[in-house]
């Protein structure tokens, strides 16, 4: 999909993602994104039930904040104009490769102790499997480093909770966004 310079330039000046609805390109944040219940491009519906339930684990109030749809639109991008943070760690793109191994992982040894993977698993079960993931691989686990994998989602949360005006607001640190460069580099 081709997007025009002022449908990218508007979602970047509002904080916004630019989604396809009805074939209509329109920028929302991945809040946004969320609540209208926009289509997923590239995760799948248990892959998207997992990344939200372990990025409200790794920060509450990732889920409604719209990680999943964050991590879905930026994995639909070019993998140079990823705004990920596993591109900054140097996973090798695709990133959904990434992505899919991790939960797939999560949801694999989670399943272990409940069926229907990490999201069916009891609050604070969900919490106590965090806190061993992040310090090393839990027994079965098959996919990328988990706590690299738990560093790099949580940074993602912390992207689309406090990466926005919102966000700054409820951190107390004033607002002050970038320029807008006139051309590309």
């Amino acid at each position: 999909m081709e997007l025009g310079r002022r449908t990218v330039v508007q979602g970047v000046a509002l904080s916004a993602l630019v989604f396809t609805l009805d074939g209509v390109d329109v920028a929302l944040s991945p809040r946004q994104a969320r609540a209208a219940d926009i289509p997923l491009n590239i995760l799948t519906s248990s892959e998207k039930q997992s990344l939200e339930a372990l990025g409200d684990v790794l920060l509450p109030g990732a889920k409604d904040a719209g990680i999943a749809y964050y991590v879905d639109h930026q994995l639909g991008v070019a993998p140079g104009e990823a705004l990920l943070v596993a591109r900054s760690m140097n996973v090798p793109p695709p990133f959904v490769n990434f992505y899919r191994a991790g939960l797939k992982a999560l949801d694999a040894t989670a399943q272990k102790s409940q069926p229907g993977g990490f999201a069916a698993l009891p609050a604070a079960q969900q919490v106590d499997f965090v806190r061993a993931m992040m310090k090393q691989n839990p027994e079965g686990w098959a996919g990328p480093p988990s706590p690299f994998f738990y560093a790099v989602v949580r940074m993602d949360a912390i992207d689309v909770v406090y990466g926005t005006v919102e966000g700054f607001a409820k951190l107390g640190v004033p607002y002050m966004p970038h320029i807008l460069p006139q051309r590309s580099w």
